[in-house]
């Protein structure tokens, strides 16, 4: 790498950047109001890599998804054949896997490429400009995700492919910028680059946290000014950002990594005037789907991306039935998923001629014993806590059958606690408000062992 410096911007990060796009990296620096930036970053993608981009996302955006080949969920799509071969040809963990039949392959999960992730990287792929990002996630196995700025860019394929289904098309122009990515937390990756396949339109990384600002009241006349055409963030970080007295409203607002309760959804939606996207997504497989209340669930947003739904023992289960989400495919080339379960759940579903996520819920599902003996779903305590503010929240029975509620939120707690009553009698139950949760969570968990039933 050189050492192509101007104001803290390493030039090397942004290939061929024009001087309107240069322009734009210090203003968004240098601005009175700019926070204190302290990463750096950029899209490092040449010419050729921004043409292999923007053809690869004019195809995304067209492709039809695989479950729409026919009227059966289960009819597999064309690529898949030579996706396959691949992984048995050039992918270590799979060499000598002589399976014909597909659902005779073995499923695959987060502990196996914990613990060696390089056995799921194709061999022959390029690896100088490989990414490795660590995340660690909510089930106890750390993870190193190879990647590439190719991959990063792909990303917008889905993004778009979301915000096509509520009319939005993101146009922002060059000097403009297009996407700010919200974090309200102590530590949060902070910095600022470009898209080149949007016309050097900005993208930001802030934190909210105070400690980031030469001024605690910064944030909001620096968003204001710069007027991001998109916000995304966590549930967390959007219910901070709606708290600040922003006088400007994007076109669309997207939520990722963690699930959004429509309470929030929809106080978010009255507080920026702009439709609010709930984006089922994970750093092992990109956005998946996304929330449409018009056909109540998830609708599947990757037409290379084949979904299964497995039961426990990994048999598909009956179309319509809840099990777990596997995956096979991908845009990662460097990552490619093979039957790789989830941890999340859901039922699959054709509704008005998409595919659709129906139930989706992270983890295993879980039965709480209520206080008159009954066994109840996990998924009616998700339904009945969908009205309330909740940016966050986890619940655990205790062996005794006392709960234990913490949340991140702006509900009442004696609210919350009402309705607990309703669906679980009158065990104690004890509410924590105003938790800060750092990472995706497991929400359900209890201590009374009973057979899980996942119908």
């Amino acid at each position: 790498m050189s050492a192509a410096i101007e104001q803290g911007i390493h030039l090397d990060y942004f290939p061929d950047i024009s001087a309107t796009g240069l322009a734009l990296l210090k203003r968004l620096i240098c601005h009175p109001h700019a926070p204190y930036y302290r990463n750096q970053s950029g899209h490092r993608l040449s010419r050729a890599h921004q043409a292999a981009v923007s053809a690869y996302i004019q195809q995304a955006l067209m492709a039809p998804l695989p479950h729409l080949i026919s009227s059966n969920l289960k009819t597999q799509p064309a690529w898949l054949t030579d996706f396959l071969a691949m992984c048995r040809r050039d992918v270590p963990y799979f060499l000598g896997n002589d399976a014909l039949d597909f659902l005779q392959l073995p499923t695959t999960c987060r502990a196996d490429l914990s613990r060696d992730v390089t056995q799921f990287v194709p061999n022959g792929l390029p690896l100088d400009e490989l990414i490795a990002f660590s995340t660690s996630g909510s089930s106890g196995h750390p993870l190193i995700v190879p990647s590439h700025p190719l991959v990063a860019a792909r990303y917008q394929a889905f993004h778009r492919r979301a915000l096509a289904l509520f009319n939005v098309f993101p146009d922002a122009a060059s000097g403009q910028l297009g996407v700010a990515l919200i974090g309200a937390q102590q530590r949060c990756f902070s910095y600022v680059s470009l898209n080149p396949l949007q016309n050097e339109a900005g993208l930001i990384k802030i934190n909210l946290n105070p400690n980031e600002w030469r001024d605690p009241l910064d944030p909001v006349p620096y968003l204001d000014d710069l007027a991001p055409e998109l916000i995304t963030g966590d549930p967390i970080s959007l219910m901070a950002l709606a708290a600040l007295p922003l006088r400007h409203c994007p076109r669309a607002i997207l939520s990722t990594s963690m699930q959004m309760l429509a309470g929030v959804r929809q106080q978010l939606e009255a507080r920026f005037h702009c439709p609010v996207l709930d984006i089922y997504s994970m750093n092992e497989a990109g956005p998946i789907a996304v929330y449409d209340a018009a056909r109540g669930g998830h609708v599947l947003l990757q037409p290379w991306l084949w979904l299964e739904i497995l039961d426990a023992t990994g048999r598909e289960v009956v179309q319509g039935e809840r099990g777990e989400i596997t995956l096979t495919g991908g845009f990662n080339p460097w990552l490619p998923l093979h039957r790789y379960r989830t941890g999340d759940y859901a039922s699959l579903q054709i509704r008005d001629g998409l595919p659709v996520l129906i139930g989706l819920s992270g983890r295993p599902p879980v039965r709480f014993k209520s206080f008159d003996g009954r066994w109840v779903n996990n998924v009616d305590i998700s339904q009945a806590m969908q009205p309330f503010a909740l940016a966050q929240f986890t619940l655990h029975q205790a062996a005794n059958g006392a709960l234990e509620m913490r949340y991140a939120g702006t509900a009442a707690p004696d609210a919350i606690r009402q309705v607990l009553q309703q669906i679980l009698g009158e065990w104690a139950i004890q509410i924590s408000e105003g938790t800060i949760f750092k990472d995706k969570v497991i929400q359900y968990t209890s201590d009374i062992l009973e057979p899980v039933s996942i119908k």
